[in-house]
């Protein structure tokens, strides 16, 4: 087997609590933060490190407005993120189509 593709994998979205959160927002437009540490099962510190990390890499923008007086942060994936995951998501083919034919 050969590892040079393993080694392609963009570390940034390959981490185990981003995947998830890129994946969530590949599939609709945009989700809250609480809309996300719900479906996920993380910490507010958890899912707050993970965003960071996304938007420091510019594949999340973060939204922070009021609503009924209260803080809302909005999340969706940007153009960035959504060229990166669907490269991501080809190589992770391109290694299972490899794997299969040896």
């Amino acid at each position: 087997m050969n590892p040079e593709p393993f080694l392609q994998l963009d570390r940034v979205i390959h981490e185990k609590g981003r995947l998830p959160i890129m994946s969530l927002l590949a599939a609709t437009a945009e989700l809250s933060f609480t809309e996300l540490r719900d479906t996920l099962k993380m910490t507010d510190g958890n899912l707050t490190a993970h965003l960071r990390t996304l938007q420091q890499a510019g594949y999340v923008g973060l939204t922070k407005t009021l609503q009924n007086r209260r803080p809302l942060t909005t999340c969706s994936m940007t153009q960035a993120g959504r060229d990166a995951f669907s490269a991501y998501i080809d190589l992770l083919e391109q290694i299972v189509r490899l794997n299969r034919e040896t």
